[in-house]
């Protein structure tokens, strides 16, 4: 009997994982979609699953963590009734995860919130292009400055929160593993 090629495979417990992370950024999406807006400018909001994102990239592969990315926007498109932001949200991600990617090489573990940062000027970025893009205008852009100013906000806050979601998970990690070797 052949055994099955498991080379391209995520194994069951990291697909698992993979899936939880998933699923609670779309309940936090969800939630925060009822959440009244903080401030009346349209389009600025904290991006709350933006922490499962952060956590994911610096946990994760960039394959896995762009899976969970990917399936968030087109499943949260979805349950929003928003399928006409699938591409704003998607211009926007892609250039988010792609600079997080790039930077959290570089970045310790005390300045995650710094890669949260640029994530969210890059996710605006990425949104104010496709807007451009599909609206055949560059008026668009004015409205720049207020989405990089209210998205380092945002992304601190929400960079803050993944970064002592990342610590306190590595710290529950390390005291499972001594317990274990206690055993």
């Amino acid at each position: 009997m052949n055994k099955p090629d498991t080379g391209s495979r995520i194994p069951v417990r990291r697909l698992t994982e993979l899936a939880l992370l998933t699923a609670l950024a779309l309940i936090i999406f969800v939630i925060e979609l009822r959440i009244p807006d903080l401030v009346p400018i349209p389009g600025v909001k904290l991006g709350l699953a933006n922490i499962i994102t952060v956590y994911a990239v610096f946990r994760y592969q960039p394959g896995e963590t762009a899976l969970v990315v990917l399936m968030r926007i087109v499943l949260g498109a979805v349950f929003a009734g928003r399928i006409s932001a699938l591409l704003y949200s998607a211009a926007g991600a892609l250039l988010c995860l792609l600079g997080m990617l790039a930077v959290h090489r570089v970045v310790s573990g005390n300045y995650i919130w710094l890669c949260s940062v640029l994530g969210a000027i890059l996710h605006n970025t990425g949104q104010i292009m496709a807007a451009a893009a599909l609206m055949r205008t560059a008026a668009v852009f004015s409205y720049f400055p207020v989405l990089v100013f209210t998205g380092c906000i945002a992304g601190a806050f929400t960079g803050m929160c993944a970064q002592l979601l990342v610590a306190r998970l590595e710290k529950h990690s390390r005291n499972c593993s001594a317990n274990e070797l206690q055993k």
